[in-house]
């Protein structure tokens, strides 16, 4: 099946001749929730903004659908929801015409029932007479998640959708992403909240410095990138690491109770054996044990402290 979007060698250089994106190539399949992770200004924005028809690339090309965003933006973005990061809205308007109004730019025909169903889900309903200057934060979020489903999009981009959200919105939020993915719509966020994106994604992708530095599927990028750690608490403290334990990668916590251990668990030979017995050696007793998996988050910080 060929992917729903395919981005191909997308580069936008602005005014002044700042780079904000380079050479970005990428393909996603239709009904998967890709999570793009990377830093303030590394081009999350500036791409969402080109798929989406808000930004001209410099060079390159974008498929959404089979459609290219410059010659048939119309069918190509009919086929595009954005949630943005800011919170813009018409103020005086109600809830229910803001909706109605985004399904009507995109020439859909009026459907009440649908507009009620996506209030519903978002828990709007009960304000969809209310005015929008009237609504909290995480409410305008919700109305801005709205209006990017009016028109039944297939590909939906999700910029920052909890940043200022409560707990519980924030969990409406991912139960509604979930259910959205269940009908096959595809779904693109951003985020700096990384435990979601480990959560909910399907695969990752980094960008740092307006390129794409890793695309891979969730689970295989942390067996691959992930580290473990073999944390000993220790019997009696320590006041250091000791010379017979020098050139080990070994950590000594502020307290000096728990000797930690760090490895690659894709290594056939971790090196923990050898540990246990130089342990032994030097006298130092323990009195339990466990192992902690790296984090999506570890991963991420760690790809960016690479050297590019």
């Amino acid at each position: 099946m060929p992917p729903i979007l395919s981005i191909s060698s997308i580069s936008k250089t602005y005014a002044g001749g700042f780079q904000a994106l380079k050479n970005v190539n990428l393909e996603i399949s239709k009904g998967e929730i890709f999570a793009l992770l990377g830093p303030n200004g590394a081009g999350k924005t500036t791409l969402i903004s080109i798929v989406c028809g808000l930004v001209n690339p410099s060079t390159g090309t974008v498929l959404a659908g089979g459609h290219d965003i410059l010659r048939d933006y119309r069918k190509a973005r009919a086929l595009i929801g954005l949630v943005p990061q800011e919170l813009t809205s018409e103020a005086f308007e109600s809830v229910w015409n803001t909706v109605s109004f985004s399904r009507g730019l995109f020439g859909k025909p009026a459907d009440p029932a649908y507009i009620e169903k996506v209030l519903r889900s978002l828990s709007l309903w009960n304000k969809k007479d209310n005015r929008l200057m009237t609504l909290s934060g995480g409410m305008k979020r919700r109305v801005l998640i709205a209006k990017a489903l009016a028109h039944e999009p297939q590909i939906l981009f999700l910029d920052e959708p909890t940043a200022g959200v409560d707990v519980a919105l924030r969990k409406d939020m991912w139960e509604l992403v979930s259910s959205l993915r269940a009908t096959g719509v595809t779904v693109i966020l951003t985020t700096h909240y990384i435990e979601e994106a480990e959560e909910m994604a399907d695969r990752v992708g980094v960008i740092n410095r307006g390129e794409i530095i890793l695309v891979e599927e969730k689970t295989e990028l942390m067996r691959k990138l992930g580290r473990k750690r073999l944390i000993l608490d220790l019997q009696a403290p320590l006041p250091g690491i000791p010379p017979q334990l020098a050139g080990q990668p070994l950590t000594l916590s502020p307290q000096g109770t728990e000797l930690i251990y760090t490895y690659d668990a894709r290594r056939e030979h971790s090196g923990i054996a050898t540990l246990l017995n130089s342990l032994r050696e030097a006298g130092i007793a323990f009195k339990d044990l466990r192992t902690e998996q790296s984090s999506l988050e570890d991963i991420f910080v760690g790809l960016l402290k690479e050297p590019s």
